[in-house]
C-alpha cells in the first residue's frame, strides 16, 4: 500500500463510520479540489452512488466556471444536489472586517440549511495544514446548538476511536480528509484523473489556490499550467495556499472568530 492508497483507505474509513452512526448526513460541496476528491471519495467507499445528499450553502457569488462545474457534475456523478442560498451581507456580525464578513454568510447559510433540513452529521472537506485554526481540529468534531466550536473542549482521538454522538439538538462535522496536504490532494487527483475547475491551472502567469467568492479570492503568480506542474510548484514555493484569500490578511482573529461561530 503506497501513501496516497493509505490515505484513500484511512478516509473511507471515516466516512464509513459516520455514514453508520450518524442517522442523517449531509456532504458540503464547496465546489473546489477539495470538496471534489471528498465525493469521489464517498463514491467509492459506498460503491460508485453517494447515499446521502450534496449540500452546497451558495452565496450567489461563486466563479462562472464553478457554478458550471457543478451543475455538469451534479449530474454525471448522480448527487442529490441541495442548494440553499446564504442570507444577505447585512445579517451578519458588523464587527467583523469586510472580507470576514462577507465569509460569515456561509456560516449564516449553514445554520438555516441545518434547521431546514435537520442533519445531524455534516461531512467537511478540511484539511489540517492548510490554515492554523484548522490545525486544532479533531476528525468527528462536535458543534453547539448554534453550530458553534468550542476548541478547548473536543474529545480525544486515539487509535482512530471516535466520539460520533452529538449534543442534543447539535449535529458532528466529520472531516475525512483532514490528514491530507495539498500536495496529496493533486497526486490523488491526477492519479484517479478526477475533474477539476480550470481556475486552478495557471493563464497569463496567474492562477488560483483555493477558490471562493470572486469578490474576495485572488489569484497567486504561478506558470503551473497542469498538475505536475503544479506538484512541482508546491514543493518550492513558499507562498501559502489561501494567499489569494482576502480573509486571511485580515484581523488576526477574524478567521478564528469565524470558526468559533461555526464557519467552515
Amino acid at each position: 500500500m503506497d501513501h496516497l492508497d493509505a490515505l484513500e483507505a484511512q478516509s473511507i474509513y471515516i466516512l464509513r463510520e459516520g455514514f453508520a452512526r450518524l442517522k442523517k448526513l449531509a456532504l458540503l460541496w464547496s465546489l473546489g479540489k477539495d470538496s471534489n476528491v471528498m465525493i469521489w471519495l464517498a463514491r467509492k467507499a459506498f460503491f460508485g452512488k453517494v447515499p446521502f445528499p450534496a449540500l452546497h450553502v451558495d452565496t450567489g457569488k461563486k466563479f462562472p466556471e464553478m457554478y458550471a462545474f457543478r451543475e455538469h457534475y451534479a449530474k454525471e456523478w448522480d448527487l442529490d444536489l441541495r442548494v440553499d442560498p446564504c442570507p444577505p451581507i447585512d445579517s451578519v456580525d458588523p464587527t467583523l472586517p469586510p472580507a470576514a464578513r462577507s465569509a460569515a454568510r456561509k456560516t449564516e447559510g449553514l445554520k438555516m440549511a441545518l434547521a431546514k433540513y435537520g442533519f445531524d452529521g455534516l461531512i467537511a472537506g478540511i484539511r489540517r495544514d492548510e490554515e492554523a485554526t484548522r490545525a486544532k481540529e479533531r476528525v468527528f468534531s462536535p458543534r453547539g446548538l448554534e453550530g458553534g466550536w468550542d476548541v478547548r473542549d473536543q474529545p480525544p482521538e486515539f487509535w482512530d476511536q471516535f466520539n460520533a454522538s452529538p449534543p442534543p439538538g447539535a449535529h458532528l462535522r466529520i472531516h475525512p480528509i483532514l490528514h491530507w496536504t495539498e500536495a496529496d490532494i493533486w497526486a490523488y487527483t491526477k492519479r484517479e484523473n478526477i475533474p477539476i475547475i480550470p481556475l486552478y491551472l495557471a493563464k497569463d502567469g496567474k492562477r488560483y489556490r483555493s477558490l471562493g467568492d470572486q469578490d474576495i479570492t485572488f489569484p497567486v503568480t504561478s506558470n503551473a499550467s497542469s498538475i505536475d506542474e503544479i506538484l512541482h510548484e508546491l514543493q518550492t514555493t513558499k507562498v501559502p495556499e489561501r494567499a489569494g484569500r482576502a480573509l486571511d490578511h485580515e484581523t488576526e482573529d477574524a478567521f478564528e472568530r469565524l470558526r468559533v461561530a461555526g464557519y467552515l
